[in-house]
């Protein structure tokens, strides 16, 4: 069982090397972001303890979002051994993401 790591720049190289993760970029003003958050949480208590759940604020970290290209809100991204492998825009049903994470 995983739970829900806040990241930011400085951390977040080291954080998603070698290991699937699953990143929800996201903001504090975005209502669907806010509806997307439960869900996360339950999404991180499914997954196994050796896959990264977290999500990065992109208000305090605009590099993250422009590295990733980030257009809108809330934007979930798959990452195998840092390098994004699927990705998903707006909010998204539980067990499309957690199908998607499982088989990354």
């Amino acid at each position: 069982m995983s739970t829900v790591q806040h990241l930011t720049a400085d951390l977040f190289d080291d954080a998603v090397k070698n290991k699937v993760s699953l990143i929800d970029f996201w903001a504090e003003w975005c209502g669907p972001c806010r509806a997307f958050s439960p869900v996360l949480e339950e999404i991180a208590t499914e997954l196994p303890d050796d896959i990264l759940v977290a999500k990065v604020n992109i208000d305090k970290d605009p590099e993250l979002a422009a590295k990733f290209h980030i257009m809108s809100i809330p934007a979930i991204f798959i990452l195998k051994d840092g390098k994004p492998v699927k990705n998903f825009i707006g909010v998204q049903p539980k067990e499309k993401v957690l199908q998607a994470v499982l088989n990354a």
